[in-house]
């Protein structure tokens, strides 16, 4: 039978336009992404590259930095990858020029640009400056487990460390020293007097799998010792209960003032302290009683008008005997709560004290893990349980979803990053507000608020010097809802407490709650939509520079999204 539909002619000459600039529309965002890189200043990646002189000529820093960016964007990291594109998608082959680079040259292009990607952050996070973008009336701070170019199962402990850098240090020497003793057999009938058993100097006993193990058991020998010298220092408890008693002494000096305010009429605002609450309730009905006896009482003298209801069926009477069961229970549950908190620390003292007395000190921590592959990476705890071995990832996020600083660090705790990161945001906004267009006035020069979550709770994060910040004092649903369940905080009272009842203001609450949608955006988009799970690279100063790549990356899409880059 014939075939009904017509044959597909391969043999077509200029099947594609002559020119690249018909391949794809002029409002392809590749080309934004072409014409955003040639505005930049790379001449630190063409310092890095040859592109001339003897031999094939080099391929174009600015064509590769192109390249990584487009892949970034599209969820594809891999230089083979990227390479085999070049061969089939159009843009790709655009970016390219029709002259596709093998993924050898692509990898090396990345490890020679990892030390200029800070500085092309920078640049671009101006350049989205003069788009208009960097709303900083509010950011966010948050972090994010990024899994290393590592294995779990090459942690080793001090102790089999050791044992493999022994094993190494054997295998290369008898390696060395068989490579040596062939070298002398062979050449025995021109030198006699070579001997045949020449041992290998430790100098050339030289890889990376011997570095990497050193390496690892420094890190693993310094956590040790912290955790030992932490351990070692003995808890002042005389220090701690004179800080406890003066904080009881200020508390109960608050507490006195209030209620004498109180008692002399003055006017105070929010809830009454806990320890004034029943007292407060008791007064309300009795003033509610009161009221409703003198109306009775003047009903019965006067004789006119319906008579009043009985003193204790009466709607305010037992809205005041309900304030006060309120009040009740409230009070009680602070006290049980003080009373659990005290007890447990007397239990804990008590059982320091016998320990020290018994001389059976609490063993510290040295089982700390150090990985053969990527020393400087360590295990992270992952929030819905499970762990990582990886990276603790930090980003300060506007609200139109701009970063504008990151950081990488080696420590699964978040509060220790938070001073250091609100530094680096300042210094960006800063950035921000000299790369503004003429005229440009939507919005603040500094930042307004930063929000954190609990993870970064700390006294001197609260009291650092530095913009405003909002800190949950706990998990969004154990914070309180209203100032109706706190008692304002005293003038001396904890930057915890305070931030606890800041937090619970309308004005507070209001703030926080733009937290999440902030801080916590970019890393879904991160790690859903872009697929960046893991890094390519080895070392914190690689992950740190691939980071803020991806931050740039991040930048460059949201104006593109936005529309801010096209209009331009």
């Amino acid at each position: 039978m014939a075939k009904d539909y017509r044959a597909v002619d391969r043999d077509q000459q200029f099947l594609l336009p002559p020119s690249m600039r018909e391949w794809l529309p002029a409002d392809d965002p590749v080309w934004l992404v072409i014409s955003l890189v040639d505005r930049l200043d790379t001449s630190g990646l063409h310092a890095l590259r040859k592109t001339g002189g003897v031999g094939r000529r080099g391929y174009d820093p600015d064509m590769l930095l192109t390249l990584l960016i487009w892949g970034w964007a599209h969820g594809e990291r891999s230089s083979r990858k990227l390479e085999r594109l070049c061969h089939r998608d159009i843009a790709f082959r655009v970016i390219c020029g029709g002259d596709p680079p093998d993924h050898a040259t692509v990898a090396r292009f990345r490890a020679q640009a990892s030390p200029v990607m800070p500085a092309l952050f920078t640049q671009v996070l101006a350049a989205c400056a003069q788009l208009g973008m960097g709303k900083v009336g509010v950011v966010a701070l948050d972090g994010v487990k990024i899994a290393s170019n590592a294995s779990m199962a090459k942690n080793r402990t001090e102790k089999s460390l050791v044992k493999a850098r022994e094993a190494e240090v054997a295998a290369l020497r008898e390696k060395l020293n068989k490579a040596a003793r062939e070298a002398d057999a062979e050449h025995a009938a021109n030198d006699a007097d070579d001997d045949d058993n020449q041992s290998v100097p430790d100098e050339l006993l030289k890889s990376d799998r011997l570095k990497r193990i050193d390496a690892a058991l420094e890190n693993v020998r310094a956590l040790n010792k912290a955790a030992e010298d932490k351990q070692s220092t003995p808890i002042d408890f005389e220090a701690l209960e004179a800080k406890r008693a003066a904080e009881d002494a200020e508390r109960a000096e608050f507490v006195t003032q209030w209620k004498q305010e109180w008692t002399n009429g003055s006017r105070r605002v929010g809830p009454p302290p806990i320890e004034m609450r029943i007292e407060v309730a008791e007064a309300g009905v009795q003033k509610a009683r009161d009221r409703q006896q003198a109306k009775i009482d003047r009903h019965a003298a006067s004789g006119l008008g319906r008579p009043p209801l009985p003193v204790e069926d009466t709607k305010k009477v037992r809205d005041a005997y309900d304030r006060l069961a309120k009040a009740c229970a409230e009070t009680h549950a602070w006290q049980t709560r003080r009373d659990a908190e005290r007890q447990k620390q007397r239990e804990y003292k008590q059982r320091i004290l016998t320990n020290r007395a018994t001389s059976r000190p609490h063993r510290a921590n040295t089982d700390n893990l150090g990985n053969i592959t990527d020393p400087q990476s360590r295990p992270m705890p992952l929030r819905g349980g499970g762990w990582v071995q990886g990276y603790n990832c930090q980003a300060v996020t506007t609200s139109d979803g701009l970063i504008i600083a990151t950081g990488v660090g080696d420590g699964p705790i978040d509060a220790p990053t938070f001073i250091p990161m609100m530094d680096k945001a300042v210094k960006a906004v800063a950035i921000l507000t000299e790369h503004r267009p003429p005229g440009y006035e939507a919005g603040p020069a500094q930042i307004g608020t930063l929000l954190a979550d609990a993870g970064y709770l700390a006294e001197d994060n609260l009291t650092a010097a530095g913009p405003k910040r909002l800190i949950a004092t706990a998990k969004s649903h154990k914070l309180p809802r209203d100032t109706s369940e706190l008692s304002p905080p005293a003038k001396n009272a904890p930057p915890i407490e305070k931030m606890t009842y800041e937090l619970a203001t309308q004005e507070g609450r209001a703030l926080y709650s733009q937290r999440s949608h902030i801080a916590e955006t970019p890393f879904g988009q991160a790690k859903h939509n872009l697929r960046f799970r893991r890094f390519t690279s080895r070392g914190i100063d690689r992950a740190a520079s691939e980071f803020a790549f991806h931050a740039l990356v991040n930048n460059i899409l949201k104006a593109i999204t936005g529309g801010h880059l096209a209009t331009a």
